[in-house]
C-alpha cells in the first residue's frame, strides 16, 4: 500500500510541474523567443551544455517557486563564461552560457533547476588552472566567470563539479529556481 501511494504522490508532482509549464505558455505565443531578446513576459528559450552537447531550454514565465512542489527533486543549474563565439545568453551584457546536470532520460534529470554563477577560485586563478571571464553581473559586480579547468572545457556537470572538488572552481548561490524543458539543439 505504501508504494502506491508513493507512486501516486509522484505521478501527482509530474502532472502539476506539467500543469504549470503548459499554464505559462499563452496561447497567443505560438513559439517563445530568446530569453535576451524577450521583450514581454511569457515563455523564453536559451540554448545549455549537457554532458558536452548544446540543447535548446525552454524556460515558461518566472514565478514558479520550488516551495510549491513538495519534495521536488532538483538539478544544478550552472552560469559560466561563453564555451564559443556564440554565447547562449545573446550578446546582451552579461554574456555567458549555462551547462545543466542532466537531460530527458539521463538518471537525475529532472525540469527543476537551482543557479548556481560557477567562478574560478583564488587558487584556480594564481596557479592558472582555471581560466576566467570578468563578467559585470548587475547585482554581483564583476565574477570571475569560469571558462575552463585544466584545459577542459565547462560543457558537461562533471567537468565543473570535479573541478569544485579540486577546489579549482567554487559554485555561488544565484537564489533563482527554474523550470525549463529540453529539446535537441538548432
Amino acid at each position: 500500500m505504501p508504494r502506491l501511494i508513493r507512486r501516486s504522490i509522484a505521478v501527482a508532482v509530474v502532472s502539476i510541474a506539467i500543469s504549470m509549464f503548459v499554464s505559462a505558455v499563452p496561447a497567443a505565443q505560438a513559439a517563445p523567443v530568446t530569453c535576451p531578446n524577450q521583450t514581454h513576459q511569457g515563455a523564453c528559450w536559451e540554448f545549455v551544455w549537457v554532458n558536452g552537447v548544446e540543447v535548446r531550454m525552454t524556460f515558461p514565465q518566472a514565478g514558479h517557486p520550488l516551495s510549491h512542489i513538495p519534495n521536488a527533486k532538483v538539478q544544478n543549474f550552472y552560469v559560466i563564461a561563453p564555451q564559443t563565439d556564440t554565447p547562449q545568453g545573446g550578446d546582451i551584457p552579461p554574456i555567458h552560457d549555462h551547462t545543466i546536470q542532466a537531460a530527458p532520460g539521463d538518471p537525475g534529470w529532472t525540469p527543476f533547476m537551482h543557479g548556481y554563477f560557477v567562478l574560478c577560485s583564488a587558487e584556480g586563478l594564481t596557479s592558472g588552472d582555471c581560466v576566467a571571464t570578468f563578467t559585470d553581473f548587475p547585482g554581483f559586480g564583476t565574477l570571475p566567470l569560469a571558462k575552463s579547468v585544466n584545459g577542459e572545457p565547462l560543457t558537461s556537470a562533471e567537468t565543473i563539479e570535479a573541478g569544485i572538488d579540486a577546489g579549482l572552481l567554487v559554485a555561488v548561490d544565484t537564489g533563482a529556481v527554474l523550470i525549463g524543458t529540453v529539446s535537441p539543439a538548432r
